[in-house]
């Protein structure tokens, strides 16, 4: 099936703009309560995860759960030399006190320090658009994820966070710089892919 990527990408923005606060809030308990049963979660240290921008699912429970087990958690910043994502470490503090800057496309970020390669993090939660039932995902458009995880030796295992409409029944394209995913939880769902 062909389908308009534009039409797409468009149609799921403004239906995750539209979850309601009330709704956010069940879907990220939802996942957090399948996330802490997940293997590969429970045996990884250092947890690469981003901060919701645009409706994405919320990971303000995630990032405290991390703390609370001693996980150390990473946050992306976009290095403006190679537009690849840069993992800054957080303290608890630093993450309560709300210390973050905003990056001119619209999602807060650390405010600088030195960011850690993707290949240092043992588990990367990613945001994305659309998620097929073969772990082809979708972002926002800018290739960040992309081109960060394409240049890594070591790859983290990746877990997309989704609301369930984001997950797709239909086949995506892949392109050959595209970089599936491991798995995909949504509120409703765990789907594992072999790569």
């Amino acid at each position: 099936m062909s389908v308009d990527l534009k039409v797409l990408r468009k149609q799921l923005r403004h239906q995750r703009r539209a979850v309601s606060s009330f709704q956010q809030k069940q879907a990220q308990q939802k996942v957090l309560q399948q996330l802490i049963r997940l293997k590969h979660f429970q045996h990884a240290k250092k947890i690469g995860v981003y901060l919701q921008a645009f409706g994405e699912i919320h990971t303000r429970q995630i990032i405290e759960y991390c703390f609370k087990k001693h996980k150390q958690v990473y946050l992306p910043m976009i290095c403006s030399m190679n537009q690849q994502l840069h993992w800054v470490k957080i303290t608890q503090q630093q993450y309560r006190n709300n210390q973050f800057s905003y990056h001119p496309l619209g999602m807060k970020e650390p405010m600088a320090g030195r960011g850690a390669h993707v290949s240092t993090l043992d588990f990367l939660i990613m945001p994305l658009l659309a998620c097929d039932l073969y772990g082809t995902r979708i972002g926002m458009g800018g290739g960040f994820y992309d081109k960060t995880l394409a240049s890594a030796p070591h790859k983290p295992y990746r877990l997309g966070l989704a609301h369930d409409f984001q997950l797709i029944q239909f086949r995506l394209h892949r392109e050959t710089w595209d970089q599936p995913l491991d798995a995909l939880l949504t509120p409703a769902k765990y789907l594992h892919f072999k790569r």
